[in-house]
């Protein structure tokens, strides 16, 4: 098992260095900032290398250019996203509504209560998923292995405490 991770591990380094300018280029083409291109790249062989997936010369290649072309997604998406805040920000009158009075919002502290009354309302089951998921920021192959469950048993706890805390907290912040 650690023979084949180092063989891996080597396979990738040597992609990397044979492949580097021409992913850079290709990431280049799709996103005309050097330095995020490059970041870009530089961020497929992180992931690459923490990988717990089964690579092959093969299957590199296919799955190098795969993880390119979402990362250059992401940025386009998330940099579309932080024109939308910019234009909100530039032609909404926010200033003016800052008259409301303080008591009218909820502080963090409010909204961190209300999120524990939410989660009080799950399974006990659901509860320790869930709390896993949002305080400790682990993924659900994480919390299958932590809890000793399914990956889709956890999955599906995940899914519906999430649904229960939502439409929870929609009502009380309406309310």
């Amino acid at each position: 098992m650690e023979r084949n991770k180092e063989s891996e591990r080597s396979l990738i380094a040597d992609y990397y260095t044979k492949h580097f300018e021409e992913l850079k280029a290709f990431v280049y083409s799709r996103l005309p900032i050097a330095d995020e291109a490059e970041d870009i790249v530089q961020n497929i062989f992180l992931k690459l290398l923490e990988s717990k997936k089964m690579i092959t010369p093969v299957t590199l290649p296919c799955l190098v250019y795969t993880m390119a072309r979402n990362l250059i997604a992401d940025y386009w998406r998330h940099r579309q996203q932080g024109e939308v805040y910019e234009h909100f920000i530039k032609t909404s009158n926010w200033r003016s509504r800052s008259t409301e009075s303080v008591e009218s919002l909820f502080s963090a502290q409010e909204v961190n209560e209300m999120l524990e009354c939410g989660i009080a309302q799950l399974s006990d089951k659901q509860s320790s998923v869930y709390r896993l998921n949002v305080y400790e920021n682990m993924p659900v192959k994480e919390i299958a292995t932590t809890l000793n469950l399914s990956y889709k048993k956890t999955e599906n706890r995940l899914g519906i405490a999430r649904k229960k805390v939502r439409d929870f907290m929609t009502k009380a912040l309406a309310g």
